[in-house]
């Protein structure tokens, strides 16, 4: 599995909760040590520097990242918030949050793991109870379990990303209709 880190939902609450991969079948972490944790705040644009992680900002991040998953999907398909997953993210929410600062070279944001976690979890709640709760889509590639902003006009897009997903359905069914194709001819 590709170890980069993929930001195609459009909104880092949400890539952040796509950080576990293929959550329906061969289930994929791409938070398996702090090093993974620091590139994907990094990756992200949160921030510019950050100190380094530990194991418990690692399991810390992952709490946060299923209560955010969780609640994504409760609000995606209409049900009432799972309790404890409201408190873990609210928890989150309430810490001291990323701070950018004007430097002479311009802005810097230097951050600790646990205020770049606080930061996710801000961008969760501004996100859960926002305009574009009606534009989260689920992925259409039954691999991926994905759930990203859907601007496109008439709002028809599929695919969390046409490079990670859309591709490689397309190129399936193409596939699929050629070996059929030569089958019948």
């Amino acid at each position: 599995m590709n170890l980069d880190h993929v930001f195609v939902c459009g909104n880092p609450a949400l890539d952040f909760a796509a950080t576990l991969r293929a959550r329906r079948s061969t289930r994929f972490e791409m938070f398996v040590t702090p090093d993974r944790l620091n590139a994907w705040y990094l990756e992200s644009g949160l921030v510019d520097t950050i100190t380094p992680a530990t194991e418990d900002d690692v399991r810390t991040a992952i709490t946060v990242r299923e209560a955010v998953y969780r609640l994504v999907t409760d609000r995606r398909l209409g049900e009432e918030f799972d309790r404890q997953a409201l408190a873990v993210l609210n928890a989150a929410a309430r810490e001291t949050p990323v701070t950018p600062q004007l430097t002479l070279a311009g802005r810097h944001t230097d951050a600790t793991p646990a205020q770049a976690l606080a930061t996710v979890a801000r961008q969760a709640v501004e996100l859960l109870s926002g305009p574009d709760v009606p534009l989260m889509k689920e992925c259409g590639n039954p691999e991926c379990t994905r759930v990203y902003i859907d601007r496109s006009r008439g709002t028809r897009r599929q695919w969390c990303g046409m490079e990670s997903c859309g591709n490689r359905i397309k190129a399936a069914a193409y596939r699929a209709r050629r070996k059929t194709v030569e089958q019948t001819g």
